[in-house]
């Protein structure tokens, strides 16, 4: 029990006889309060928490009433959605539902691979999208000739090595240069397409064009290919010009770029190694003619060798036949670079499978954002990473050794495999 203190040096404090402890004076029961009801309301830390202060005016008190409504009304629809994710959840799994990310580092093919289950599952959506691949291709070739003229720049011809039938190249890849500079002058103006409301497309640096998620429709919005809505709207016409003031520069430049490609000093640079192009571009720069041509529209393998870094994670639905079935599909197409690694993990959850490519063509190359760090190392600590996180400990995982005709070329070309 409890015993009340009245001497002046106590200040109202309340000793416990039987512990010894001090209680502050308000926390000492009263003669009339001492029942269990009062005991209990004490030992419940919650409703001591909440109680209204002491001196609160009127007005305090309409403000406190407020914000209580309002914490309540916000906990109430946390509840709600998470509920409401419970459902979902419930559904899916009831339904059969499969949820597969694509991951791996940036350049890995994880964008072909979408773009490959997209032509089997749902191939008339790739079709709406052609025409917006004609900007994707149009900028792969005109990085393509900044890279191969940069890296004369770099490492100029050695008038020396030069045999009778190339004296003349320098002064030839000079005008070369100044004939194509209108085509490099378009780099600005497409990167630009790629602006998703009030997103930008990042331009330069060792990554490239780096454009958000939706990138397809903010280019059908753009004027220039809306005369190319789809495959059998291309015109028939050979004399007729394209529509797009890109595709007409391409036209008037397709000879000097062919010339320029297709010079042995170009094929020098890349034996060496003094210039390294993006996969797939050699593709469209030895198909320029047709690429250069009126009308031009790409055809599905060009939309499967275009290469476009993303950022963000792009959702991706399709409907698979299993059986007697449709079953319901949901692709997520990650960004690979470091930078956007952190982004993957909300989507483990709830997860069916994943597919990790590992490109082991890049055995010589390294990363972008780190010179240091070899891709194929990059790749298999990824991997183990991702194998041990324990939000996977159930999913099913499938490895993609990719690249391998990539890495028959290297090894046939006489790159050594360094240990």
């Amino acid at each position: 029990m409890l015993s009340q203190t009245t001497s002046r040096g106590s200040g109202g404090i309340a000793t416990d006889s039987k512990s010894g402890f001090l209680l502050p004076k308000y926390m000492a029961p009263s003669a009339q309060s001492r029942h269990p009801s009062s005991i209990d309301a004490i030992d419940d830390p919650l409703s001591f928490a909440l109680r209204p202060p002491d001196g609160e005016t009127e007005e305090e008190r309409k403000q406190r009433l407020a914000k209580e409504a309002l914490d309540k009304e916000q906990s109430n629809q946390i509840d709600e959605e998470l509920r409401a994710e419970r459902e979902t959840l419930r559904r899916r799994k009831a339904a059969g539902e499969v949820k597969l990310l694509l991951l791996g580092q940036a350049e890995s093919g994880k964008s072909t691979l979408q773009k490959q289950f997209q032509l089997m599952h749902c191939p008339v959506s790739l079709d709406q999208e052609r025409s917006s691949w004609s900007t994707v291709v149009y900028l792969n070739i005109v990085k393509a000739i900044r890279a191969i003229l940069d890296s004369f720049d770099k490492f100029p011809l050695d008038p020396a090595t030069l045999d009778e039938s190339s004296s003349t190249w320098p002064n030839r890849l000079a005008n070369l240069k100044l004939r194509l500079s209108p085509l490099l002058g378009m780099e600005a103006s497409l990167t630009s397409r790629f602006s998703v409301g009030g997103n930008k497309a990042i331009s330069g640096g060792k990554e490239g064009v780096l454009v958000h998620r939706g990138w397809q429709t903010a280019i059908k919005s753009n004027p220039f290919s809306k005369n190319h809505s789809s495959w059998k709207s291309a015109p028939t016409d050979a004399n007729t010009p394209p529509d797009d003031p890109v595709g007409r520069i391409i036209c008037a430049c397709k000879d000097d770029v062919k010339e320029l490609w297709e010079h042995p000093s170009v094929k020098e640079q890349i034996r060496t190694r003094r210039l390294r192009l993006d996969d797939g571009t050699d593709f469209f720069l030895n198909d320029i003619d047709r690429i250069g041509s009126p009308g031009y529209l790409p055809s599905i393998d060009d939309i499967m060798r275009a290469r476009i870094r993303t950022m963000g994670i792009a959702e991706h639905e399709f409907e698979v036949s299993m059986g007697s079935k449709a079953v319901r599909w949901l692709l997520y197409d990650v960004g690979g670079a470091r930078s956007q690694r952190n982004s993957w993990i909300p989507y483990f959850d709830d997860a069916t499978a994943i597919i990790f490519l590992a490109p082991i063509s890049a055995f010589d190359q390294y990363l972008d954002e780190d010179s240091r760090t070899n891709r194929i190392d990059d790749s298999l600590q990824l991997f183990t990473k991702i194998c041990s996180h324990r939000l996977l400990k159930h999913v099913h995982m499938v490895l993609f050794l990719n690249k391998t005709d990539l890495l028959k070329a290297k090894l046939e070309s006489g790159i050594l495999v360094k240990r």
